[in-house]
């Protein structure tokens, strides 16, 4: 039903202007309701009370401005749903704008549970006009989900009454479905009932000690017992067992051979996580292991940032862009992301999932609406979007983003002993970089190496620092390198400080190598002069090492000398802390 405005004279009641006011879709359209229509009511136990709503639209977020411009309609139908005037024939850029931002009013999201990381990406859904009129309720007479019909291969939205309804009560849904607390929801319901959350303290404070202790029971991971740090023969030929085809091709160092035997192994140099630590310690101390316990701390996102905010200040280390939890720290973003407005401060934002790889359900906004409503499809961190980025001239291109990958060798916590590989990499973006078209990832993203029919542009770092320091003369290359390995240094500092789960254990028979992603950002110095600040992004377990290997095919020997005979010195590494 559409719903007249009532005018103030004849009502006269300021309860209902109050109600007026807090309405869900204030938009300049009418406002439309869902009512009972069945003289006799619905009663809740009567099977004919579950309803099929249809979806008017499906997509993923990267898709949704293409399809706007190109399927037939689709504009029209979204401007009419949303009460948005849109009158041409031709889809035109404002109209565009103006639904991509109201839609997270509207979208509804589910993910599939099975197949490739890439189809496992979050989908969202608009009902059509009926569903997509059902309003919000604190205390709602109907529930709904999302039900996926395997036969059709369609979704459909199941409703159904929560109670028995007569003729005329209005049919509404808790839009903040499953959250209980008071400051929560005001939180979730902010893209409807907008408030100020300003009251709230931005600063997120370490999680409790319980916190780390749920996510290593989450893990499944069982810590080692305390053990002497086993002493090897100064000739002793290692038995490497791996499943790890770039190790199997690429080490060749005499004193590493390779066994099929998991129980005669030296060195255990696995590809996926390790979990049960405490079995080998007991049983086989000696034998080396390619990872450390409680290494997540430092390679999913959420934990990364509560661990390295540990290095200093309410904002965080200069070399970490300012990150929130959206699942635990949801107020603390809304409150930091309204002071910045009302500053008139750049508030682009970078969306993540806690641990999806090659930019996989990324998003890039500046769209307190969307960031809100993205917390509902998976886990998800959301870090400042870096506004000045140091850029890099191309050719034929411009001056785009880049960013930078080490690739680090830890040899132990306790005393902290941290390599870097000599050789670093580069990956670029294609598209010359602006604050906007947030939604072009060949502008914003470098991860170019998954993506079909994109050209991967590859320089070698020894080709991109006379190219770097010629475009950047004051701003020579061994500076910039000596401030990303005190970045570095801090980090795995902070990250070893507290002991295992609080930090990464202290395992005298592991050892481990990371891929740490970076870029630069422009920053002012205390002194105001300006600075290229590194700012780590993610640091990955077990990277892929396919370019080091082919283009340095002493890599793994170098890796191996290094982390487990303590032969550093002849290998193209340095060394950090």
């Amino acid at each position: 039903m559409q719903v007249e405005e009532v005018d103030d004279e004849e009502e006269g009641d300021e309860e209902m202007e109050e109600q007026l006011k807090k309405k869900p879709n204030p938009g300049n359209g009418p406002c439309f309701k869902v009512i009972v229509t069945n003289e006799n009511g619905l009663q809740a136990s009567n099977p004919n009370s579950v309803f099929l709503i249809d979806h008017a639209w499906t997509y993923r977020v990267e898709h949704a401005r293409q399809q706007l411009l190109h399927v037939p309609g689709l504009l029209h139908r979204m401007a009419n749903l949303m009460g948005i005037d849109f009158h041409g024939e031709i889809p035109d850029e404002g109209s565009i704008e103006q639904v991509l931002q109201e839609m997270w009013k509207y979208n509804q999201t589910y993910q599939l549970s099975q197949g490739t990381a890439e189809e496992k990406v979050p989908v969202w859904y608009i009902m059509d006009e009926f569903g997509s009129r059902i309003q919000h309720s604190d205390q709602p007479s109907f529930a709904t989900a999302p039900l996926f019909y395997m036969p059709q291969q369609i979704a459909y939205t199941v409703l159904w009454p929560l109670r028995d309804l007569e003729t005329g009560d209005e049919v509404t849904r808790d839009y903040a479905h499953g959250e209980t607390d008071r400051l929560i929801r005001k939180c979730v319901l902010l893209p409807w009932v907008p408030e100020e959350v300003l009251d709230v303290n931005c600063f997120t404070p370490e999680p409790s000690d319980e916190y780390y202790q749920a996510i290593l029971a989450e893990n499944k991971e069982k810590l080692p017992v305390v053990i002497k740090p086993p002493v090897y023969a100064k000739d002793k030929v290692f038995k490497v067992f791996t499943d790890i085809q770039q190790v199997l091709n690429n080490l060749t160092h005499p004193r590493f051979v390779f066994t099929d035997s998991e129980g005669q192994a030296d060195i255990l140099y696995n590809f996926s996580h390790f979990k049960d630590y405490r079995k080998l310690s007991e049983e086989r101390p000696e034998v080396m292991v390619n990872q450390f316990p409680c290494e997540n701390l430092l390679t999913v996102k959420d934990c990364l940032a509560s661990v390295a905010r540990r290095a200093g200040g309410p904002d965080g280390p200069r070399w970490l862009p300012r990150t929130f939890n959206l699942q635990t720290e949801l107020p603390q973003f809304i409150s930091y992301f309204q002071q910045r407005d009302r500053r008139g401060e750049d508030n682009h934002w970078i969306c993540k999932p806690w641990n999806l790889a090659r930019s996989l359900d990324t998003h890039i906004t500046n769209s307190l609406n969307s960031i809100i409503r993205h917390r509902e499809s998976s886990p998800k961190v959301v870090c400042k979007y870096i506004e000045e980025p140091v850029l890099f001239h191309r050719e034929d291109v411009g001056m785009v983003k880049f960013d930078i990958r080490y690739v680090v060798l830890l040899r132990s916590i306790k005393p902290l002993r941290l390599y870097s590989y000599d050789v670093f990499w580069l990956r670029f973006s294609n598209r010359a970089f602006s604050l906007d078209d947030l939604d072009d990832y060949e502008k914003h993203f470098t991860v170019m190496n998954y993506a079909p029919g994109v050209t991967l542009k590859q320089v070698h770092c020894e080709d991109f620092i006379p190219l770097f320091e010629k475009q950047y003369p004051e701003y020579p290359w061994t500076t910039v390198q000596a401030d990303i390995f005190k970045a570095f240094a801090e980090l795995f500092q902070v990250a070893s400080a507290k002991p295992a789960p609080l930090g990464i254990c202290d395992y005298p028979s592991s050892r481990a190598i990371y891929a740490i992603d970076l870029m630069l950002k422009w920053d002012a110095s205390r002194d105001g002069k300006r600075i290229m600040q590194p700012q780590i992004l993610e640091v990955n377990f077990n990277p892929d090492c396919d370019r080091a290997c082919k283009y340095h095919p002493t890599f793994f020997n170098d890796v191996f000398s290094t982390l487990f005979l303590d032969e550093p010195d002849n290998c193209h590494v340095t060394c950090i802390v």
